[in-house]
């Protein structure tokens, strides 16, 4: 069924509301949030670009809200994400086609990367530390995907690095395994479990409502 203009122009207001929380989540290191805000905004994007494309005469070269998925979620091994897109792309293929760039072909890229990811962050686990260059002599591969890896996984504060010569010492900043103190953003309740329960958004213990627990700093959780 044809979409009406006032249709077609709020799908495109609340598309960039959620791709604006979006961008406010990773700029806060909020890489789970960013990936839900982007994935919500989806339901919107067929009529925002026929919006755009009718009333404002512009072309798409991709979406942002799935170009988050596809840059984030690899890194993150969030399958999850990564499957819904697959599922969007095969049913509103017009997102696909009004795009010049190949989507489909950047979520199978995106999953490749995931598996590389994830074999660079088990060795890493089970390392401790390792200089850069060998880890790329351990493990093979396309050695610039390593550097992707590692320097991307810096940002985003998951990687450590120090200069070593004339590679760097990388190490694990985070383990999903450990246990950390996280606030309720609703009642203020401190709670202590693995860091990856706090990665999702759970049901507080005290107020019960469905939160993204805050993860403190050491010397906040003392």
């Amino acid at each position: 069924m044809a979409m009406k203009k006032v249709e077609m122009e709020s799908h495109r207001d609340q598309y960039y509301s959620r791709i604006s929380n979006a961008r406010t989540a990773l700029e806060q290191g909020l890489y789970d949030k960013a990936l839900k805000l982007a994935s919500a905004s989806w339901e919107f994007v067929d009529g925002m670009m026929q919006f755009e494309r009718k009333y404002e005469g512009k072309e798409f070269d991709t979406v942002e809200g799935i170009e988050i998925i596809l840059d984030y979620a690899p890194l993150l091994f969030d399958v999850e994400s990564l499957d819904k897109l697959e599922v969007l792309l095969r049913t509103e293929r017009r997102i696909d086609k009004n795009a010049s760039e190949d989507l489909a072909e950047k979520l199978g890229k995106a999953r490749s990367l995931m598996w590389e990811a994830h074999r660079v962050w088990s060795h890493l686990e089970i390392v401790d530390a390792t200089r850069q260059d060998e880890l790329h002599k351990a493990l093979g591969g396309d050695e610039n995907v390593g550097r992707y890896l590692i320097a991307t996984w810096e940002r985003m504060g998951l990687v450590r690095r120090a200069i070593d010569g004339e590679s760097y010492r990388v190490e694990l900043a985070t383990r999903m395994d450990e246990k950390v103190s996280a606030k309720c953003p609703s009642c203020g309740v401190v709670g202590k479990a693995r860091k990856a329960k706090f990665l999702e958004r759970i049901s507080c213990p005290k107020c019960a409502d469905q939160v993204e627990f805050t993860i403190l700093a050491a010397e906040s959780a003392m």
